[in-house]
């Protein structure tokens, strides 16, 4: 069984990639790929990240600032918000 993933979408192509950088140095195993069309972002750019992870992501971004458009998980047929 596959651990549910969540999906970080962002306002900027700088913050994902700040993000990413920064989930890197914490160890945080994430993919980079494209924002699903059903999520509105302003940037192309998304980061997927394991369900067991989220507490850490969360803290991790509110303590070095970095600002996101929302969490998002899949259901199945929509992508929900989860912050």
């Amino acid at each position: 069984m596959t651990q549910a993933k969540y999906l970080i979408a962002f306002d900027s192509t700088q913050q994902a990639l700040r993000a990413e950088m920064l989930l890197d140095y914490a160890e945080v195993e994430s993919d980079t790929r494209p924002t699903p069309r059903e999520i509105t972002a302003g940037c192309a750019l998304s980061i997927e990240f394991p369900e067991g992870d989220l507490e850490k992501v969360q803290a991790l971004f509110r303590e070095e600032k970095v600002a996101i458009r929302g969490i998002f998980t899949y259901n199945g047929s929509a992508y929900e918000v989860v912050q």
